[in-house]
């Protein structure tokens, strides 16, 4: 069952389009990330989605309701849907507790077992709601912006690049303790971002925008091994990208001959490979394919080396692990796991 359904939506401002055609399915209690670049019109889409922003045509289906469409629009404080902004956006009068229990009903005893249960759910401690936002990380900020919108039980949870203001460390465990948080209690999630590994490891299902248009939808794993196009490969990863002829399910390139994907297509063709399928050896051997190290761009954990094919005396630059005893004239062998990709024509 879908907890949200997107058909055609459309929008412009001042007569440039920012969002066209926009189809889109997120199933109930799963986790898809909506990834661009800066301009993509991915926040434009999660406004339209949230009840910010009216689409120009098209329609916004929750659990079968229709919030939004040819003369219908349902508000978005009727919508039962959480929405977490980029800085989190707490009340700078309100203390911790007076955060996450804004809009709560009920008792001071029941708002306060609410507060208390919400703090644990989202990991807080307890003694911090005393606190105001300021004397808070901005990780502890994300957490209490999250708890907030968890108090109003949505069926739908957006979340508008949170975790963009953390540093790295902090980034990673407060986007893997948020996705764990979101599974447990069996909210479907959004979250736009446009960092791709962020969306890769979010998400269930990732959808990449580019130019108002969702270019690709489909699970991580698929979108990241087979992209639809050059730009979408390019995106989410490190790539290697080869123009070839293609035969009898073999590519002929710069590289020699590689297996693809696809035994039907034929001729000429862009084909690729991500770096982790190409291994690199010290000690070259016959039936491998043979180059000469000829720079090398050192970046700590990955290093990008320039190397002159031996067959084809051509040049390609790969990135690869970084390795004590590769150094400029190194002489290496080449070997290819698995397929390499075709684009679509």
């Amino acid at each position: 069952m879908s907890t949200l359904e997107l058909h055609d939506i459309g929008k412009s401002y001042n007569g440039v389009t920012v969002l066209e055609g926009i189809h889109l399915r997120v199933a109930e209690g799963s986790r898809t990330a909506i990834v661009g670049p800066s301009g993509s019109g991915k926040t434009t889409l999660l406004r339209i989605i949230a009840g910010f922003e009216t689409p120009d045509q098209g329609q916004v289906r929750l659990q079968g309701k229709t919030l939004a469409d040819n003369g219908v629009w349902i508000p978005a404080h009727q919508r039962g849907i959480g929405f977490v902004p980029q800085d989190g956006a707490l009340f700078p009068h309100f203390s911790v507790a007076g955060n996450i229990g804004f809009g709560l009903k009920g008792s001071k005893r029941e708002k306060q077992h609410h507060i208390d249960r919400l703090m644990d759910m989202v990991a807080l401690d307890r003694r911090l709601a005393s606190l105001w936002p300021h004397e808070l990380s901005g990780g502890q900020q994300q957490r209490v912006a999250l708890a907030r919108a968890l108090s109003q039980q949505p069926t739908l949870m957006l979340l508008d690049e949170p975790f963009s203001a953390l540093d790295t460390g902090l980034r990673a465990a407060t986007r893997k303790a948020v996705a764990e948080l979101l599974a447990e209690a069996k909210v479907a999630s959004i979250l736009v971002t446009h960092d791709q590994a962020e969306a890769l490891s979010f998400a269930d299902q990732v959808a990449v925008m580019r130019n108002g248009n969702l270019a690709q939808v489909g699970q991580p794993q698929e979108l990241y091994l087979r992209p639809v196009d050059e730009p979408t490969a390019t995106f989410l990863g490190e790539t290697l990208v080869l123009s070839a002829n293609l035969e009898h399910g073999w590519a002929d390139c710069v590289l020699g001959r590689i297996a693809v994907d696809d035994r039907l297509r034929r001729g000429h063709a862009r084909i690729m490979l991500r770096p982790e399928q190409i291994q690199l050896g010290l000690s070259p051997q016959p039936a491998q394919r043979q180059a000469v190290v000829t720079h090398i761009d050192f970046a700590g954990f990955v290093s990008t080396l320039s190397l002159f094919m031996a067959d084809s005396h051509e040049t390609v630059e790969i990135k690869t692990i970084s390795r004590e005893g590769i150094s400029v004239g190194s002489n290496v062998s080449l070997s290819i796991l698995g397929q390499a990709h075709i684009f679509a024509d």
